[in-house]
């Protein structure tokens, strides 16, 4: 073989070594990704129902302060809606610091484990 060809040779070779390597890669992290993706999807649905719950408790609340806004009662306190308002969000928070970080999800807040 001449010295062209073995070059031809050789380049078509590693490529095909690299482009080997790289579909392997590939479906390692495909079946890595198979392997999370039950856990994953049970956990998306877990925060949904919660967020359903939490929405509905919401209407109803709303709801029943509406109905006892208009038999004439006080307006809630804008204080103690405000209180109310950073108490949810603290639980909300408290819940996702309790939830592992998925290894290719958003990166997380600075101080957060």
């Amino acid at each position: 073989m001449s010295a062209p060809q073995s070059l031809a040779k050789a380049a078509m070779n590693r490529l095909a070594a690299r482009l080997g390597s790289g579909l392997a890669d590939v479906a390692a992290t495909l079946a890595a990704l198979a392997q999370e993706a039950p856990a994953r999807v049970q956990q998306e649905l877990s925060l949904f129902w919660e967020e359903v719950s939490m929405e509905a408790q919401r209407i109803e609340n709303d709801r029943d302060a509406g109905a006892a806004g208009s038999r004439g009662g006080a307006a809630e306190d804008p204080q103690e809606r405000i209180d109310a308002l950073r108490a949810k969000v603290a639980e909300l928070s408290r819940r996702l610091d309790r939830m592992p970080a998925a290894p290719d999800g958003p990166p997380r807040s600075p101080g957060q484990p």
